[in-house]
């Protein structure tokens, strides 16, 4: 395939006729009822029961644990934490320690990933393809950095965009990204970020030095999204959102 032809269509899927993805938007959402929703939601694409979904949502302030997360990456205690209003989650995905606060957009895409390239690697890569085209968009040159996950500016001294994935058995996707668009970077401050200490975090309004609200982002990414995975995104009825676990 020509790069023109990769660039129009994406780098995850052949030329072809675009997949639908339903895209659901419940907004702002404890971090663990999200959690419990991916996970409902993973389970009937494994069972064939659903098609592919993408949830993109902001979480109230959270710190939560991948599976090769080290305690002392946590800086303040489970006590100040608490005191703070900062929810603790030990989670399932890959990956050290993050932070998720208003501010951000965070994207738990749920496909069955032989439909899309087949390669975990390749599919992280498309994640942070559809963020680096995304901050293309807003004036931003960001990059990848060899041996490490998420999309980072300067150089590759500061993460603007953390990724943390999972693969069932099943070969279903869940958890995703979280791109920092306006939120307090102070909280990143409780932890290091991703397990890396000597790398810092900045976001989006951050680098522009104006607000930047996540709606203003969203639509660019979700476009992004759609093009390197070679999807048709359909928006969920509200009732259907508002079916998601109490």
């Amino acid at each position: 395939m020509s790069e023109s032809r990769r660039e129009r269509r994406g780098i995850l899927s052949p030329m072809s006729t675009p997949r639908s993805i339903t895209l659901i938007r419940p907004g702002c959402i404890d971090y663990t009822r999200a959690w419990e929703w991916m996970r409902q939601l993973a389970a009937d694409r494994s069972a064939g029961r659903a098609d592919d979904s993408l949830l993109i949502l902001e979480h109230p302030p959270t710190i939560t644990l991948g599976n090769k997360a080290r305690p002392e990456n946590i800086l303040v205690s489970i006590e100040k934490l608490a005191a703070h209003g900062v929810a603790l989650v030990q989670t399932d995905r890959g990956g050290d320690v993050t932070y998720h606060a208003p501010g951000q957009i965070v994207g738990y895409p749920i496909l069955k990933l032989s439909q899309h390239g087949g390669d975990i690697g390749r599919y992280v890569r498309s994640l942070e393809e559809t963020i680096i085209r995304t901050l293309a968009d807003f004036g931003v040159a960001s990059q990848r950095v060899p041996g490490l996950t998420g999309v980072w500016v300067d150089d590759g001294t500061a993460k603007v965009c953390a990724i943390g994935v999972k693969l069932s058995a099943a070969g279903v996707t869940s958890h995703g990204f979280a791109l920092n668009v306006n939120p307090d970077l102070a909280g990143f401050a409780q932890i290091v970020p991703c397990g890396i200490g000597n790398r810092a975090v900045t976001s989006l309004s951050a680098i522009l030095g104006r607000a930047v609200a996540p709606a203003d982002v969203e639509p660019t990414l979700l476009q992004h999204f759609a093009t390197v995975f070679d999807v048709t995104l359909e928006p969920t009825p509200t009732l259907l959102a508002e079916a998601m676990p109490s």
